[in-house]
């Protein structure tokens, strides 16, 4: 190649450069004020084709998963699948091929002793037919991390990157389980839904729910299967998803901390994105002693 076409080729490159620069400049001329500032910002850009859909989800996705802790997307205690630490290898394997799960917390005295997490793969060897191996569980376990409720979802992913854990106990104010949070699940509030071969579709949309009537649930939950789990008579006509269904009350797509009441349950937002809800806060609506709604909630416009 020519030194003329090098120079023509470089003074093309650094016309592009100043052709982006510009076009950043002009995109970013109003300094955004706040994160909700920041989103418009990030929706312009889309519309300009700087960034695609699934690229302005994951930003958004990102921006929320600050926001979140723990005890938003946990799985809660009722629903973790425990072993036992005096369990024999043959006696670990129904609870293991029933539920699919390759990550178990071992419990000791009771529940909330959690004394570390058996991977299941490391079962393997003893289970062979010519296994010569004295099992012993308690050498097969990892040590658990154990985190508050009140841990912010982006500092316990760096914390996931950081020990090389994939699942954290989470455990109450007594130090007593409260649920499970994994690496997929932090994951799932950046990239969206991650459906694996042994994900059911049995109540697994319901992430959470706590002795005060608040439920996490995830907004991809069939209306059908969410009727008959709180007792509601939504139709399912019109919509398939419960955040169909609350979108459509709104009458747009809410954000983050909106709620409205639908029925006789209270749908607070916990995280959406410029396209769809993703999680919803579900409890019965607040009223006062005479039985009548106490006006906290925020409806529609």
């Amino acid at each position: 190649m020519s030194e003329d076409q090098l120079g023509s080729s470089g003074e093309l490159d650094e016309a592009s450069r100043a052709g982006w620069r510009e076009r950043l400049g002009r995109l970013f001329s109003g300094e955004p004020r706040d994160r909700d500032d920041l989103v418009e910002v990030l929706k312009r850009a889309q519309q300009r084709a700087l960034l695609d859909a699934d690229a302005l989800a994951m930003i958004e996705g990102v921006l929320h998963v600050s926001e979140l802790q723990a005890r938003d997307i946990m799985i809660p205690r009722s629903q973790v699948a425990v072993l036992q630490r005096s369990d024999r290898a043959l006696d670990l394997l129904p609870n293991i091929i029933e539920t699919g799960h390759s990550r178990f917390p071992v419990t000791g005295e009771s529940r909330d002793d959690v004394i570390g997490i058996l991977i299941a793969k490391d079962l393997l060897r003893y289970l062979a037919p010519d296994a010569d191996h004295a099992f012993s569980l308690r050498e097969l376990l990892r040590p658990a991390l154990f985190i508050p409720e009140s841990k912010r979802l982006d500092a316990l992913l760096k914390l996931f990157q950081e020990s090389r854990n994939h699942m954290a106990v989470v455990v109450d104010e007594y130090g007593g389980l409260a649920g499970i949070v994994t690496i997929e699940d932090v994951i799932e509030q950046i990239v969206g839904e991650i459906d694996d071969e042994h994900d059911s579709t049995a109540d697994s949309w319901v992430l959470s729910g706590g002795g005060d009537g608040r439920t996490v649930v995830k907004a991809l939950a069939p209306i059908e299967a969410f009727n008959d789990y709180f007792g509601t008579d939504f139709e399912s006509d019109e919509f398939d998803t419960i955040g169909g269904l609350v979108a459509n009350g709104f009458g747009h797509v809410p954000r983050r901390g909106e709620s409205i009441v639908l029925g006789e349950h209270r749908f607070e937002v916990v995280r959406a994105d410029s396209r769809r809800v993703h999680l919803l806060i579900v409890t019965p609506p607040v009223v006062d002693v005479d039985g009548a709604d106490d006006g906290r909630d925020q409806h529609p416009e």
